[in-house]
């Protein structure tokens, strides 16, 4: 039996708003961004009263906070999830395309590349902290066992590989393909996928 299952009507009914509020944080984060976005934006898009907003959280750095925290335990939870056949570098193909599906589906905000208020906030939080340095080390492993099997270059450093791949995350290319190429979400992400591991440069001509 789960936690949730224990809980009175009360208590649910509390769980389900908080969720809904977050989830209205992801989509307005995605959509205007940390700084534009205000705490009338969240209790609007919930259908709730400011007044009860503030009961769940104080204000949209705790928001933000919150949802920084649990987008890294949905990765986590993803990550451990995925087949053990895999081989490293289809592990890491396959969690990027679940990023790039959950923000094209506008649930990623990529806030610390973009604000770096939100960053100090971050910063901050050891719950944040906690499970965003649990996950860096988790693929920091799966790039090295990925680099000895021959799967990714060796002469470039770890951490450089992982850099690129966060970046990717929160490239602009997937909004230009988007909004002016107008290509599927399907497409976005196998092109996305092609340029991060195979990368742009053709074969030498004789």
């Amino acid at each position: 039996m789960s936690i949730f299952s224990k809980l009175s009507f009360k208590d649910k009914t509390f769980k389900l708003r908080e969720q809904a509020v977050l989830d209205a944080t992801t989509t307005l984060l995605a959509s205007k961004g940390f700084d534009l976005m205000t705490m009338d934006d969240v209790a609007g898009e919930v259908g709730i009263s400011k007044p009860s907003l503030y009961k769940h959280f104080k204000s949209k750095e705790d928001l933000a906070t919150e949802v920084m925290i649990q987008l890294l335990d949905d990765a986590l939870t993803y990550l451990d999830g995925q087949e053990p056949t895999l081989t490293s570098r289809e592990r890491l193909e396959n969690l990027l395309e679940w990023a790039l599906r959950k923000r094209l589906e506008g649930g990623l905000p990529f806030l610390p590349s973009g604000s770096p208020h939100v960053r100090e906030i971050l910063t901050k939080s050891l719950r944040y902290l906690t499970r965003a340095y649990k996950l860096h080390k988790q693929l920091g492993q799966i790039v090295d066992s990925a680099k000895e099997a021959g799967e990714l270059r060796t002469d470039l450093p770890t951490d450089v590989i992982l850099f690129s791949y966060y970046s990717r995350t929160c490239d602009p290319a997937v909004d230009y393909m988007q909004l002016y190429g107008h290509y599927s979400a399907d497409a976005i992400v196998r092109h996305m996928l092609t340029i991060t591991f195979e990368g742009i440069a053709g074969s030498a001509r004789s």
